[in-house]
């Protein structure tokens, strides 16, 4: 079976997390960046990598990286790469790509020089001069570096953060992807306690419970590379059944998610019944100063609300001394919050154990974590 270069990109602040996945899941030679994480696996680890990973944006198949800084080089040495290894005489093959602090700045033009060079390495190996594109996708990414290329094959198609289960949420969602990695921070096991008192569409509640009973978050939905004619289809569906054979299904984990929004509450109990996890989940429409901590231990983790405009801004502060009263240290409650706000603990009342640097988007936010 072949063996590839595997590159996962993921949100900052996550590449540990993520490494930690990887590790798990038996990837090799594994490599931690700024935002990404690559290691090395077969046909069976690019299943099981879109199948299973959590807090990984896409799994994306390393074709060739090389310094050019002129439109030549970039044309002579991706002609050089296997192209044909991996795209038929009927595939689609779409290019697109960034670059940063790079002599070949203008990404159009990379586009189109990329697209030439694979056009004419696919030439040479089929003897066509022309592609019809009617195949199964092959999206061709780059990224250029400090004139640093890599060029490789999304097998993911739509971003890995669509698990399947939230079609639609409410304003400002918290991305799944970085919801599991803030559960896999807090440490959630198979017989833990959830509470969210900020739940939104429910996102924190159902990534704990996936993470819980150990249900792989791709176990639903279908990857572009299922499609490829060089990956053989029966190691999806094996990756698939051994995933399922991994459920924890002994688990006790339960989960409860409280809102304001009465809407907000019916979208989560909604996104549960997608995700599979109905029986293990509570929503309801509750204020946060009715928060009453539980008799058990428990984690509380949240996206409290925040704004840009001085209302409210001055209405999410309200909400974090208010949850300074309610969220009592110690009596077996850890508080995982994440938040934009520089000043959040000092209008909590309290300074966090730990904090984590992450981006929610292209927002910088802490991760403010009280366990003690």
């Amino acid at each position: 079976m072949p063996h590839h270069t595997i590159c996962c990109p993921c949100l900052f602040g996550l590449e540990s997390v993520l490494s930690g996945e990887v590790k798990r899941m038996g990837g090799e030679n594994i490599q931690v960046n700024d935002g990404k994480v690559t290691f090395t696996g077969d046909d069976a680890m690019v299943a099981k990598a879109n199948i299973c990973l959590r807090t990984a944006e896409r799994v994306l198949l390393v074709l060739g990286s090389f310094r050019a800084t002129s439109f030549t080089e970039l044309f002579d040495r991706t002609v050089q790469l296997p192209f044909e290894d991996y795209i038929g005489k009927k595939d689609a093959f779409p290019v697109k790509g960034w670059s940063l602090n790079s002599q070949l700045h203008s990404v159009p033009d990379c586009q189109s020089i990329l697209k030439k060079a694979a056009v004419k390495r696919l030439e040479q190996a089929y003897g066509i001069a022309w592609f019809e594109e009617t195949g199964p996708l092959h999206q061709i990414q780059f990224s250029i570096h400090k004139d640093q290329v890599t060029v490789m094959l999304d097998t993911s198609g739509p971003g890995l953060h669509k698990r399947g289960y939230r079609q639609t949420s409410m304003l400002a969602p918290i991305k799944e992807t970085l919801a599991a990695g803030i559960v896999d921070l807090a440490h959630i096991r198979r017989n833990d306690i959830v509470y969210d008192p900020f739940c939104g569409s429910g996102t924190f509640v159902i990534e704990s419970a996936l993470h819980a009973l150990n249900i792989a978050p791709g176990i639903r939905r279908r990857f572009a590379a299922e499609q490829w004619d060089c990956i053989d289809r029966s190691v999806w569906k094996r990756e698939r059944e051994a995933a399922h054979s991994r459920i924890c299904r002994e688990s006790t984990y339960r989960g409860y998610g409280f809102d304001l929004d009465g809407e907000a509450v019916a979208l989560a109990s909604e996104n549960a019944y997608k995700a599979g996890i109905t029986q293990r989940v509570r929503f309801a429409q509750r204020d946060i100063a009715d928060f009453q901590l539980p008799e058990e231990k428990a984690t509380v983790i949240c996206n409290p609300p925040y704004g840009e405009r001085l209302l409210d801004i001055q209405e999410a502060e309200r909400l974090y001394r208010k949850m300074g009263e309610v969220f009592l240290p110690g009596q077996g409650v850890n508080y995982y919050i994440i938040s934009p706000h520089e000043d959040f603990e000092k209008l909590f009342g309290r300074p966090a154990d730990k904090r984590r640097k992450l981006y929610n988007g292209m927002i910088k936010c802490q991760l403010f974590m009280y366990y003690k």
